[in-house]
């Protein structure tokens, strides 16, 4: 370690969240004191694991612990652990710039919006930068476990843009955060004020924190600090409670804790299971998607504990990717202290766990939707699309996730309140199968052409927009004994509900209608697999489908836009025979050729397509209204 007092630039990120916090985060100041307890508790932990293969590092005892005190004279507060400890260059990478991926994204989500920033910020975690909501100045020492007093260093800054590392001194492993309080915040150099905080939001803390008593000295007028020291805090693990002795706001802040969320969950689950695998889960679902919910290895929600001992913030084999939202803990008493990720992957046992958390969650998301409707159509707007997830990836479970699935449909005026299960009650008599439309956005769905026969007869049609749902639809092939079905795939045959008129008059106008089917197949080539006539049209005159098993014209686009080499599977083009356009085109020599272009462009179009050549199109529109305009 270089002997030298050294000036250094925070990352730009820092400086950005720094005044976003003094600004968006004021008004709810307190949490400063929560985020660095919060810290200091994961410092104990993280020496407490590491000291199960390294005993030397608790050199000066086994028993953890963080001290809060404040000096009225300084105007400062210190927060102290004697936890795992900082070298000169953690300190530098922990303090001085934020190493959590998806920075970017997260900062292009802000809106300027205080309140909303807020809870964002919230999200994404401030940590030891909340000091600075209180403070205009911190300083930080600390010794990593394992190494000498003067091993020690010295972090300090006053959050403009810069701080300052040099050599220090401590003669126990850990670190003391020192606050120098801004004008304004004397409130805080109290200890019933400290005490309070600690109390509101730190006392599920599983680690003690001790404050100074308190004695009143008649000469002073006034309290001043003793030498004797009492935990102010429950100190024990509130998982480990039993459920009676836990209030709901001590639940809730225990989520903050975990999840580094300042918003309160939106459900939890708190259980002891037991019987060939014991353990503990305390599992929450978040009120608001985190910014990085589409990175599927971000994996932080759920954190290990083995008999009340930190092992790991990220264990993903305890919870399947499509749930990757949950956040809480998992306390087992049977899997080993010294448990290594490769342990974890092979171990029955953490199979178990995965397989109970799993239903667990599963059966609070079904609680909700039964009970709590208006909560659930919170959750599904935030973590729908990562719950379709699973319709692939957990066949297990496949069908308890398919009725926690919901929809936008054509009796659902836009919202996504519609469950399979629903639209299996409203089925038509008759009816053999749930119909679905996929398309781009919800308004290009709604126009689609496929839809026209099913309002016709009064048909409800699912309406899939999300990216997903192509890739879900693979792996969901029917619901409750019925088939999902898309409206434009297939030659459509509407069974029992096409009455024996109909199908009458479909083999009557194929036959009627053979020739000009001939005639525009030829003209448009090898652009099309086929062309034929069809009744699921009532006000478009042609429409494009493809064979039942051939892959959607809308994942096809989705495929092509992610950059993937896509064989081209040519469309069938369907013709509407009661549409003038089409009755007219029987007699149409000359020009059938372009109209029959038009025909096929104007369905690609309508289907949310993208034209090969534009500028073709175009002209080729403005040739034949000349020429129509010319015949009149």
């Amino acid at each position: 370690m270089g002997a030298q007092k050294e000036t250094l630039g925070f990352q730009a990120e820092v400086k950005q969240l720094l005044h976003l916090m003094v600004h968006s985060l004021y008004s709810n100041k307190e949490i400063f004191l929560r985020e660095l307890v919060s810290n200091a508790s994961d410092a104990c932990d993280k020496l407490r694991f590491e000291a199960i293969a390294k005993p030397e590092l608790l050199e000066g005892g086994k028993d953890f612990v963080i001290r809060v005190g404040f000096d009225k004279a300084a105007r400062t507060i210190t927060v102290s652990d004697n936890g795992i400890g900082m070298t000169r260059e953690e300190a530098i990478q922990h303090l001085g710039t934020i190493a959590k991926s998806g920075t970017r994204e997260f900062f292009a989500q802000l809106t300027g919006d205080q309140q909303k920033d807020a809870q964002l910020i919230g999200q994404f975690g401030v940590g030891f930068y909340s000091s600075f909501i209180v403070a205009d100045r911190v300083t930080v020492i600390s010794r990593r476990a394992g190494l000498p007093a003067e091993s020690a260093v010295k972090w300090e800054s006053d959050g403009s843009g810069e701080f300052t590392v040099e050599p220090a001194s401590r003669a126990e492993r850990g670190t003391d955060v020192i606050l120098h309080l801004k004008e304004g915040e004397d409130e805080l150099l109290s200890r019933w004020k400290l005490t309070e905080i600690l109390k509101k939001y730190s006392d599920h803390i599983a680690t003690p924190i001790r404050m100074k008593k308190e004695r009143w000295d008649k000469d002073k007028n006034e309290f001043v600090p003793t030498d004797e020291e009492e935990t102010v805090n429950q100190a024990n693990a509130l998982w480990a409670r039993p459920k009676s002795e836990i209030t709901d706001e001590q639940y809730k802040e225990f989520y903050k804790h975990v999840a580094h969320d300042f918003g309160d969950p939106l459900a939890w689950t708190h259980n002891r299971v037991e019987g060939r695998t014991e353990y503990i889960q305390l599992l929450y679902i978040p009120a608001r998607a985190p910014f990085d919910i589409w990175d599927r290895h971000q994996r932080h929600g759920v954190k290990l504990y083995v008999r009340r001992v930190f092992i790991m913030d990220d264990a993903e084999q305890l919870m399947p990717a499509y749930l990757r939202f949950v956040r809480g803990v998992i306390d087992s008493n049977d899997l080993p202290l010294n448990v290594s990720r490769e342990i974890l992957q092979e171990s029955r046992d953490v199979k178990a766990i995965r397989e109970g958390s799993t239903k667990r969650v599963l059966g609070l998301l079904e609680e909700l939707a039964e009970t709590r409707q208006e909560d659930y159509a919170k959750f599904w707007a935030e973590f729908g699309q990562v719950l379709k997830e699973g319709i692939g990836e957990d066949s297990a479970n496949r069908e308890r996730i398919a009725k926690l699935l919901r929809f936008v449909s054509t009796a659902s005026e836009g919202k996504p309140t519609v469950s399979l299960a629903d639209y299996v009650a409203r089925m038509k008599t008759g009816q053999k199968a749930i119909y679905y439309v996929t398309a781009d956005t919800l308004e290009a769905a709604r126009s689609s052409p496929h839809l026209e026969v099913f309002r016709k007869k009064g048909v409800e049609v699912l309406l899939l927009t999300d990216r997903i749902d192509e890739w879900m639809l693979t792996f969901l092939t029917e619901f409750d004994g019925k088939p999902l079905t898309s409206v434009a795939k297939g030659d459509l045959d509407l069974g029992e509900l096409a009455d024996a008129a109909e199908k009458e008059q479909q083999q009557k106008v194929a036959d009627e209608y053979k020739d000009l089917v001939a005639k525009v197949k030829a003209a448009l080539g090898d652009r099309v697999k086929d062309v034929r006539v069809t009744l699921r049209l009532t006000d478009s005159p042609a429409c494009l489908v493809v064979d039942r098993d051939a892959m959607s014209g809308h994942l096809q686009r989705l495929l092509k836009a992610a950059g993937q080499k896509v064989a081209a599977t040519p469309p069938i083009l369907e013709l509407n025979p009661q549409h003038p356009l089409v009755q007219r085109l029987q007699f149409e020599e000359a020009k059938l050729a372009d109209w029959a272009q038009l025909l096929f462009e104007q369905a690609q179009l309508a289907e949310g397509g993208q034209l090969d050549d534009p500028a073709a199109f175009v002209r080729r529109v403005n040739e034949l209204l000349l020429d129509a305009a010319a015949k009149k």
